[in-house]
């Protein structure tokens, strides 16, 4: 197979020459985990403006959903990557399930608890004192263990289901609910007319990669080539998605998922610059993408110490870091 990625460092391989001079492309297949929005924004500017054409792929975007299985899909053989997060890598570790995390987009998950702005919380501690803890199912058995255990002053009894549905929110002044800082916050602020104060997991102690590329390993160790030019492909579609034209690529989210809208978008970027979703920590230094060991393994111990994963599981195997951290794209921040 041609080494397309030592082509492009060379400056040999260019957009043009996949289609002209009859270069056949990899088809491979990105999952999403949810419906198509900002927050998915990189992976389609690497296919609206060509970055993966460049690389010498052909990459198909499958979304995501509320019946959505695209990890399955992945499991089964069915698409090549897909957008994982720390919790279940490490799971499927345990479970001998032979999944493979390559790059974390995201170095902070975007994961906040919502408060009313009146309500008097000042810390994130405060939060305890809320009137009741409207959580998903998944928060309150992941986050929420971990809340409990850094601050005791949380409370099980207090936990009620969140429906997806901001309505119990904004009656309760003295609730918190869960939401995506890069979504829940403008839509609250739609439909009650006020800013909801924001308290950021990852700023808080409670800090997972997430947005990730994950692979099954068997396929990884046959197409390494094709992995490795998937992931540094995505990296230049992120730092050109949050600091370039991402006009071509919004209007590709918007194809896929109708209902998203250019405020929603707009917002969903300035947030994830803001916060330093995708470009902080490690990634300020070596690029979007970036992961380590010691965060890896810290994410680890800090969930084991809570119960959710068992001692014993040897962590990794839940990832490689050889694809990223070398600096790739960086000069494109603007």
């Amino acid at each position: 197979m041609m080494n397309f990625t030592k082509l492009l460092a060379a400056g040999v391989v260019t957009l043009a020459l996949s289609v002209s001079a009859g270069v056949a492309q990899d088809k491979v297949t990105y999952g999403t985990n949810w419906l198509a929005q900002a927050e998915h924004g990189g992976f389609y500017q690497a296919v609206a403006d060509g970055t993966y054409a460049k690389y010498g792929l052909d990459v198909t975007i499958r979304q995501g959903g509320p019946q959505g299985a695209n990890r399955s899909l992945l499991i089964g053989g069915q698409i090549n990557f897909y957008m994982g997060g720390m919790t279940t890598a490490i799971d499927a570790v345990k479970e001998g399930i032979p999944t493979l995390t390559l790059a974390s987009i995201f170095q902070k998950d975007p994961q906040v608890l919502l408060a009313h702005p009146d309500a008097g919380f000042k810390t994130f501690a405060d939060l305890a004192g809320a009137s009741k803890y409207i959580l998903s199912k998944d928060g309150f058995i992941s986050y929420f263990s971990w809340m409990k255990s850094a601050y005791p002053e949380f409370k099980d009894e207090k936990y009620e289901p969140y429906t997806f549905n901001p309505a119990p929110f904004i009656a309760d002044k003295m609730a918190i609910q869960q939401g995506y800082v890069t979504s829940e916050p403008l839509e609250i602020e739609k439909q009650a007319g006020f800013k909801p104060q924001e308290f950021l997991l990852a700023d808080n102690g409670f800090a997972p990669y997430s947005t990730t590329i994950e692979v099954m390993r068997p396929w990884y160790e046959a197409n390494k080539d094709v992995a490795k030019r998937f992931v540094e492909a995505t990296i230049i579609g992120w730092y050109n998605y949050l600091y370039g034209d991402n006009a071509a690529a919004n209007a590709l989210i918007k194809k896929d998922n109708p209902e998203m809208t250019d405020e929603q978008i707009a917002f969903g970027i300035s947030k994830m610059k803001e916060l330093g979703i995708v470009v902080s920590g490690d990634a300020e230094a070596n690029g979007i993408g970036c992961m380590t060991a010691e965060r890896w393994s810290g994410f680890y111990e800090q969930m084991k110490a809570v119960g959710l994963f068992p001692d014993g599981v040897d962590v990794t195997q839940a990832y490689t870091t050889e694809l990223i951290c070398q600096g790739l794209g960086k000069e494109l921040v603007k």
